[in-house]
C-alpha cells in the first residue's frame, strides 16, 4: 500500500496550523494612551497601537495616512467615546474601510457606553463651546469606573477572539486583584484633598476631582475649548483673591501661559498633572498614573 507523502505532510501540519490560529495576535487600535495601556494589560500578546499620547489633545487629531493604515489592520478599536473623538474617528473609519471596526456590534468599543458618565446635557449648541451631550468623556480618571471598563473590554476581546478568551480573563483577574488592592491606598491619599478648591482648564479632571472630593471653582477657559482671554483671567484673579484656592491645574498637553499668569499674580502654585499614561516620567502605566496624580496633588504647599 502506497502512502501519499503529501497527505502525510498535510496531516503533520494540522496541529501547527491549529496552534498558529489559537495564538493569533489581536490587532488593537486605541484612540487614547490610557486605553492602549489597558488593552495591553488585558491582552499582553496583542499588537496595540495608540493613536494619541498624553501630550496631545484627544479632541483634535489629524486623520493621517499612518493612522488610516493602522485602523485598516485593526480587529478592535478602543476609544473613550461620548463624542470625544467625533472630530476625527468617523473620518478614519471611512478612509480605512475596515468593516470589522465600524460599529460597536463588531470591533468598536466605547468605554463611555459601559459606565455612567458625569455632566450629561439634554441640549447642546455651538454657543456653549466644546461640550459633550453624552457626558464628560475623561472617565479614565475614576478608578472605579476604569475597573468596570476593564471588565467590559475583556469581555469584548473574548467575544472577538474566543480561542484566547482564557488569556483575557486571566489577565483581567490579575489586573482586578492589583487594582482593587490599590484603590484603598488612593482613597487614603485622597482624604487630605476633600474640600480643596482649584482652578483648572476645561473639565479634564472632572472624574478625578469628583472621586477625591476636590472642587473646581472656576475654569481657565471662558468657554470649553476657547483660550483664556485677558478679561476672563482678570475675573479669575478676583476669584482667587478670596484666598481659598489651593492651586491652578493644567494637564500634560494644555498650554500653561494663562495658568502661569494667574498663578504669579494670585501667588498660587501651578500644577501640571499627567492626563494619561506617559503624561510625565512617573506615569508608565495605569497604576503609576494614579500614584503620580495623588503625589502631585498632595505635594501642593
Amino acid at each position: 500500500m502506497r502512502i501519499n507523502s503529501k497527505l502525510l505532510l498535510a496531516a503533520a501540519m494540522l496541529p501547527l496550523l491549529f496552534t498558529a490560529t489559537a495564538k493569533a495576535e489581536l490587532n488593537v487600535f486605541a484612540c487614547e494612551a490610557e486605553y492602549g495601556a489597558l488593552a495591553k494589560t488585558l491582552a499582553p500578546s496583542a499588537n496595540v497601537y495608540s493613536a494619541t499620547t498624553a501630550m496631545q489633545d484627544p479632541h483634535q487629531v489629524q486623520a493621517r495616512p499612518s493612522l488610516i493604515a493602522k485602523m485598516r489592520q485593526a480587529d478592535l478599536v478602543v476609544c473613550a467615546g461620548a463624542d470625544l473623538e467625533i472630530g476625527w474617528l468617523p473620518m478614519l473609519q471611512m478612509k480605512a474601510s475596515n468593516p470589522k471596526v465600524k460599529s460597536t456590534d463588531k470591533g468598536l468599543f466605547f468605554a463611555s457606553e459601559h459606565v455612567e458618565t458625569l455632566d450629561k446635557l439634554t441640549k447642546v449648541d455651538r454657543s456653549m463651546g466644546d461640550v459633550h451631550a453624552k457626558g464628560n468623556p475623561h472617565l479614565h480618571l475614576d478608578p472605579d469606573r476604569m475597573l468596570t471598563v476593564a471588565q467590559a473590554l475583556a469581555a469584548k476581546m473574548s467575544e472577538l477572539d474566543p480561542q484566547n478568551s482564557g488569556e483575557y480573563q486571566q489577565s483581567l483577574a490579575d489586573f482586578s486583584q492589583r487594582w482593587q488592592a490599590k484603590i484603598p491606598q488612593w482613597q487614603e491619599q485622597a482624604k487630605g484633598l476633600v474640600g480643596k478648591k482649584v482652578i483648572a482648564y476645561h473639565s479634564s479632571f472632572r472624574y478625578l476631582f469628583n472621586w477625591t472630593g476636590i472642587e473646581q471653582v472656576a475654569d481657565l477657559e471662558p468657554k470649553p475649548g476657547l483660550a483664556p482671554t485677558s478679561g476672563h483671567l482678570a475675573s479669575l484673579l478676583t476669584r482667587a483673591e478670596q484666598g481659598d484656592v489651593m492651586a491652578v491645574i493644567v494637564s500634560s498637553y494644555q498650554d500653561d501661559r494663562g495658568a502661569k499668569w494667574l498663578g504669579e499674580r494670585a501667588n498660587l502654585p501651578v500644577v501640571r498633572l499627567p492626563m494619561s499614561v506617559g503624561g510625565n516620567e512617573q506615569s508608565t502605566d495605569l497604576f503609576s498614573l494614579f500614584d503620580s496624580l495623588f503625589a502631585l496633588l498632595n505635594g501642593v504647599k
